[in-house]
């Protein structure tokens, strides 16, 4: 079997851009929520049977602790701040298995996810379908865990993971500490960038392998010196940018892949998916449904 993980904060983002508004007679604002349980119809109209879809149930997580510019709920627009729950709500009626996690983050599920569900010898593929750059940490083709960038419709394995970062997957966490990333809101050291940090990482691999004087690579990088010089001045604060970057692999997840299969909404879609204006995804699902049953 494939087993489909999904961000669903991503999605919800994604659509809110997107799709275009839709306000029900109620006044709730419903166009992201809608886009995302299309998307989700037609992953299962294109044979997708075990799905996982995280959420960050609340913006801030432990990493909030950790770096106080850490991203937070602060400058969502109310738009797609008010479609958070109903998301949830949403994917779970249309029988989706939905994880919305609080202390931690959705990706951090979605990375315990894939580590648990590889294990089980039944499982062909976890795809990890999120354009997150810290989920790359995960893909491991030993294990047949890939990252997917649904919107791209671009498959990431580790040779991709290297194309892209530069590093091996191992390394992104090492990677994102030293270049930062700017949508999670911790910056990184000054001056490393992409191509210094994936040249001194293919050589070093780890934070604690880099040398902490330039006269002691054996690798030119334009500019070691005082690329050395930032490194050793703020080691401390690489190591916490790593920490902040590194996916929890203990993120509460159902145990069996087996709950992961989709067998049909709950009773009551239809009635709730009314009080969205989803008729034509309702439309689509019992269209679904009763080919599903035909074989």
């Amino acid at each position: 079997m494939r087993v489909h993980l999904i961000d669903g904060t991503y999605e919800l983002f994604r659509y809110y851009f997107a799709a275009p508004s839709h306000v029900t007679d109620s006044g709730q604002e419903v166009g992201a929520v809608r886009g995302v349980l299309g998307s989700m119809i037609l992953l299962l109209e294109q044979g997708a049977t075990h799905v996982g879809i995280a959420t960050d149930h609340v913006i801030e997580s432990f990493r909030n602790d950790l770096w106080d510019d850490y991203k937070d709920g602060s400058g969502i627009e109310e738009g797609i701040a008010s479609q958070f729950q109903l998301l949830e709500d949403t994917l779970e009626a249309a029988g989706f298995t939905v994880w919305p996690m609080v202390e931690v983050e959705a990706d951090d599920a979605l990375g315990a996810a894939a580590n648990k569900y590889a294990d089980d010898p039944r499982v062909d593929e976890v795809m990890i379908c999120t354009p997150d750059k810290d989920l790359a940490q995960c893909v491991d083709d030993s294990r047949n865990i890939v990252q997917f960038d649904r919107r791209k419709e671009v498959r990431y394995d580790e040779a991709g993971v290297r194309e892209k970062f530069g590093v091996e997957p191992a390394s992104i966490p090492d990677y994102l500490g030293l270049v930062g990333d700017t949508a999670d809101g911790f910056p990184g050291l000054a001056g490393w960038g992409a191509k210094s940090t994936s040249t001194v990482l293919t050589r070093y691999g780890k934070l604690e392998d880099i040398p902490l004087a330039a006269g002691q690579w054996d690798i030119t990088v334009r500019g070691g010196a005082k690329l050395a010089q930032t490194f050793a001045d703020n080691r401390d604060l690489a190591f916490l940018f790593r920490r902040i970057a590194t996916i929890e692999l203990d993120a509460p997840v159902n145990e069996s892949v087996d709950e992961l299969e989709w067998t049909g909404p709950r009773d009551g879609f239809a009635e709730f998916a009314a009080t969205i204006d989803a008729e034509r995804q309702l439309a689509r699902m019992e269209r679904l449904m009763k080919k599903r049953a035909e074989g």
